[in-house]
């Protein structure tokens, strides 16, 4: 079976759709979502929606459970929490409903255990960034002893790709946009982000599993960040610049030039 998993869509309609119609093009069965589909952008109905009509599997983030009212916002940056009383007015009844039936963790037979931030803690699980070696053996230890039996958990919450492999006691982290999965391995994967991103690297990202040849292979995908951000600043939610972490503000510069060609073009 062929999985598509990608995570932390964060609103951006335009990285969603260009996403989505990469996976067309990939023999996909299955789109697991890893949380994060609403916060920080400025299309949250939109993207629940295109999430919805594709029956992505998805589970719930921080941002997903703070707009739904599941828990308190305290712990956002004044950014995020903006941004998540924005989205509160902007969604139906039903959207809401739909963000607070998400599960925390979801398992796919004996294959995939999908959370948003990590396996390992009984509560609070959207929270936890697996950054570190030490927590990413906390989630490793919950995976050898998970009821499913699956030997891969893909997480999200952070917004960087990584694959990392537990093997034999040793853990390490994958180089390279292919890997193959050995049987006797344990795997914590993150696609990256769909639609924030928190790098160099501005291009959607995502993962597809292939469980008949045992590969993991890393895709990156182009969309049109300048109107997401025209979108995002008119709507009042981007920060004042000298608050913008280094990645967003390249992402901006790109696209304030990309705006001032489209406009040129139709002057």
């Amino acid at each position: 079976m062929r999985f598509a998993i990608i995570s932390d869509v964060h609103a951006n309609l335009e990285a969603l759709q260009a996403t989505l119609g990469d996976i067309t093009g990939q023999r996909v069965e299955q789109i697991v979502c890893l949380g994060d589909i609403v916060g920080y952008n400025a299309e949250p109905a939109a993207c629940i929606g295109l999430l919805r009509q594709t029956g992505a599997l998805c589970v719930a983030g921080n941002h997903d459970r703070a707009v739904a009212g599941q828990i308190s916002t305290d712990a956002f940056t004044p950014f995020a929490e903006r941004a998540i009383a924005w989205t509160r007015t902007r969604l139906g009844a039903d959207d809401l409903d739909y963000l607070a039936e998400l599960p925390l963790r979801a398992s796919i037979s004996d294959t995939l255990v999908a959370v948003h931030g990590a396996l390992h803690p009984d509560s609070g699980c959207e929270w936890v960034r697996l950054d570190s070696d030490e927590l990413r053996q906390l989630s490793f230890d919950a995976l050898r002893t998970h009821a499913s039996a699956a030997h891969i958990c893909a997480f999200g919450h952070t917004h960087h790709l990584g694959i990392y492999k537990l093997h034999g006691g040793q853990m390490r982290m994958h180089q390279g946009d292919e890997a193959a999965l050995s049987p006797d391995a344990y795997y914590l994967v993150n696609p990256g982000t769909v639609g924030q991103p928190r790098s160099s690297e501005w291009r959607a990202t995502y993962l597809v599993l292939d469980t008949g040849l045992r590969s993991l292979t890393v895709r990156r995908v182009e969309y049109d960040a300048a109107l997401n951000l025209a979108k995002t600043r008119k709507a009042g939610l981007l920060p004042r610049s000298r608050y913008i972490p280094r990645p967003l503000r390249s992402v901006l510069g790109r696209g304030a030039r990309g705006l001032r060609r489209v406009w040129r073009g139709s002057s």
